[in-house]
């Protein structure tokens, strides 16, 4: 009876594996880009020169290192809010000069009033649906006389995020609008304890239950040293923790357009480091939104005087924000929104 009984667990064993796998190959198989032509075409507006525009300035000394409500990362802010005018992309009705202000007193000590970015282009089947692309705007400032400018952090996530939002607004122009809304979202006080994105996501501009996924950007213009003999990779964390779909949008998006190495070692469980708790994703995660955070892991210059725009891989960083941009592609235009299920 013992053997029989065995062979009995074992053979539901073995059908529960089955099963498992056809369920994972049928998601993989429903992945793909119909558009494929029409993404490329966009994904391509993306280049190196004007993420270096970005990143150049954003990280330029006159903004004595960005630092949450001080002159400089308020000048930054009205610099975002500039490329959203310019590029025609809306702020929210509800916030019409684009800033939603975070008062000093949900802030940590000595820190004056200030302010997250928002920008949004609205869907045109599921306008009340809303996929989030995310990047912190302050950094260290100054610290012993010396300006901390933040290139890689974050600037070239603000560079991203700006990117990425005119080639959406591009494709708008051209008649391929996103089904569903897109916000662009730059939030301030990362640096002292991710409080611009936990001050968003305490007071929303749009409302969480509609939040598809946060895709957030930190640092992904530099090289880490496990890397030094192959730069064409990058982290992922968070991808497969709430919606296994995503996990395979991500992988499909790089598959299809960007051939990077995407990097999973962070996202373990065991890592030391607890990244997937240390940026501004996390307080999204937290409302039970799926999240990815794209990041290039730490370097010699990272939180030092040092992070600077020449030392940027601008080809690079290219590469990795049209990955993000396919990935945000497929999440505001797929028929059916994107399932918070683990297979």
């Amino acid at each position: 009876m013992k053997v029989f009984y065995a062979s009995v667990l074992l053979f539901v064993g073995s059908c529960a594996t089955i099963r498992h796998s056809e369920k994972i190959n049928n998601l993989k198989n429903s992945i793909s880009f119909k558009d494929k032509t029409v993404v490329t075409s966009y994904l391509n507006t993306i280049t190196s020169e004007e993420l270096k525009t970005h990143v150049v300035e954003v990280s330029s000394d006159k903004y004595n290192g960005r630092k949450t409500g001080e002159e400089g990362h308020n000048l930054v802010c009205n610099y975002i809010r500039a490329q959203y005018k310019t590029d025609s992309i809306s702020a929210p009705k509800s916030n019409p000069d684009y800033f939603q202000m975070v008062p000093k007193e949900n802030l940590p000590d000595n820190l004056n009033d200030s302010q997250n970015v928002i920008a949004y282009i609205e869907g045109s089947i599921f306008p009340d649906e809303y996929v989030y692309i995310t990047a912190h705007s302050d950094h260290e400032g100054i610290k012993n006389g010396e300006i901390y400018n933040g290139a890689d952090d974050n600037g070239s996530g603000t560079a991203a995020v700006l990117e990425i939002a005119e080639a959406f607004i591009q494709a708008t122009k051209d008649g391929h609008p996103p089904k569903r809304s897109i916000v662009f979202l730059h939030v301030t006080a990362e640096e002292v304890g991710l409080y611009g994105s936990r001050f968003y996501t305490e007071y929303p501009i749009f409302p969480l239950e509609n939040a598809v996924a946060t895709l957030n950007i930190d640092m992904i213009g530099r090289i880490d040293k496990r890397h030094n003999d192959n730069e064409n990779y990058i982290y992922l964390i968070g991808s497969d923790r709430m919606s296994s779909e995503l996990y395979y949008i991500a992988e499909q998006a790089n598959t299809t357009f960007t051939d990077l190495h995407l990097d999973y070692k962070y996202n373990e469980d065991s890592d030391p480091n607890k990244y997937y708790y240390r940026s501004d994703h996390y307080n999204f995660a937290l409302k039970d939104i799926p999240v990815i955070f794209f990041f290039n892991g730490e370097h010699e210059d990272y939180t030092k005087p040092t992070d600077t725009a020449e030392k940027i891989n601008y080809p690079l960083l290219a590469k990795r924000t049209k990955l993000i941009f396919a990935t945000a592609w497929y999440l505001a235009n797929s028929d059916t929104r994107l399932k918070k299920e683990i297979i």
